[in-house]
């Protein structure tokens, strides 16, 4: 079961879809009141969607008709970063200084006890599905970075998952790792999205396919895929590390790191296509602009 945000005639609304891809509309008009009310009956969220549904009518519309929007107005999108080997590697590519000598700080976050989090966007600075992400001015090497997202809580507790492209500048990063927050952050630097597949839904997270497809002039530039197997830190551990002596906010999202880097020579241009594909969540796709 995933859920989905739409706009329609002006108005914003919520919808459920099923595996069938039947869509039926549900009361809320965001999904931190479906969970709020869901809790104040005392019945999970995916619960209270199924009894809605038995008693509603389905949409005489395809998603791809819809004019979708970020499927939560997360408070706070945060992010994890060196969780995979992968990860690991290209950032020891873009900080390398040429003798290749010891360990990187990147080695030591893949293997130390406390992962590297950092805070990635806002609702503001966060594309819509299908919208525009934007190119930094100031950066020659850019990238998206295919994430899988989990949708928290304010006790930490996974309500879903979505999809996340958390676009960043290699040569900002790799130049100095105290630049970080200006190579992550920057208007419509990050998108999430098309729909949060409920957490009761997902019988393995640990076994769900990421495909990034980069097009360029029609044609398919970048086509590499992971599986969130490879991660190398649990989920628990993550949002552990993110609520000690921290506030969290219900619907706060956590990015939980990237296992596809494209090419080290690729960087991202203007009007490429990046499609994210994730299993039982959907594609989200972004246009890229400049800032």
């Amino acid at each position: 079961m995933r859920i989905i945000r739409y706009r329609e005639d002006a108005s914003i609304k919520l919808a459920a879809i099923t595996d069938t891809e039947e869509i039926f509309p549900l009361e809320d008009s965001d999904f931190i009141s479906l969970v709020q009310r869901a809790a104040r009956d005392g019945v999970s969220v995916l619960e209270k969607v199924k009894r809605k549904i038995d008693s509603s009518q389905v949409l005489n519309k395809e998603i791809h008709q819809l004019d979708l929007i970020v499927p939560l107005e997360a408070p706070e999108i945060w992010a994890a970063g060196v969780t995979y080997m992968r990860s690991k590697e290209a950032r020891n590519y873009e900080a390398a200084d040429g003798d290749g000598k010891g360990p990187t700080y990147y080695d030591k976050v893949y293997d130390a006890a406390r992962p590297e989090l950092f805070m990635k966007s806002t609702a503001a600075r966060t594309a819509e599905p299908g919208g525009e992400v934007c190119l930094r001015s100031d950066s020659s090497w850019q990238v998206p970075e295919p994430e899988l997202g989990l949708v928290l809580d304010r006790n930490g507790s996974i309500l879903g998952y979505t999809i996340g492209n958390d676009m960043s500048c290699r040569d900002i990063e790799g130049e100095n790792p105290l630049y970080l927050p200006q190579a992550k952050i920057w208007r419509q630097s990050c998108s999430i999205g098309p729909a949060i597949r409920l957490a009761d839904t997902v019988a393995d997270p640990y076994d769900l396919q990421i495909t990034c497809r980069i097009y360029r002039g029609g044609k398919k530039v970048v086509d590499e895929s992971a599986n969130t197997g490879q991660l190398k830190r649990k989920f628990g551990e993550l949002v552990a590390y993110l609520a000690k002596d921290n506030v969290l906010f219900d619907g706060t999202v956590l990015l939980t790191g990237t296992c596809i880097v494209p090419p080290e020579q690729f960087t991202l241009e203007l009007s490429d296509r990046i499609e994210i594909d994730i299993t039982g969540i959907g594609t989200l796709t972004n246009t890229v602009v400049s800032a």
